[in-house]
């Protein structure tokens, strides 16, 4: 038995593999594709995101109801913005309920919307 390959085949073969490769990098740069890692992991930072802005009114309203709380705003404001979530973490604001330590994320989201609101 001899068996002939049609000469159109091996051109039909690359423009397959060709097509293929093309859509891929299409669907990867510009339609929405990804890979199962960078799923989870954009799922992560987003959950990590939600989990601080939730976390942070609760951080802004222990620094307001302490008995200081004016004279703690401004030495906050007096203070340079790199020290600022030090300043916070140190006052316990951003040690949430059953946390042995401050959130350092929520320290500093907490000390950046001190500041801004008071600034207003």
């Amino acid at each position: 038995m001899n068996m002939t390959i049609p000469p159109w085949t091996k051109p039909a073969v690359w423009g397959a593999i060709a097509g293929g490769i093309a859509v891929m990098i299409v669907g990867f740069s510009w339609g929405g594709w990804m890979l199962g890692g960078t799923a989870e992991r954009m799922a992560i930072q987003r959950a990590d995101t939600a989990v601080i802005a939730g976390l942070v009114p609760l951080c802004v309203d222990r620094f307001r109801h302490q008995a200081d709380a004016a004279a703690q705003l401004t030495q906050l404001r007096q203070i340079s913005s790199w020290q600022r979530r030090e300043f916070v973490e140190r006052g316990g604001w951003a040690t949430m309920p059953g946390s042995e330590r401050p959130n350092g994320q929520v320290a500093s989201a907490c000390a950046d919307t001190l500041t801004s609101v008071a600034a207003q």
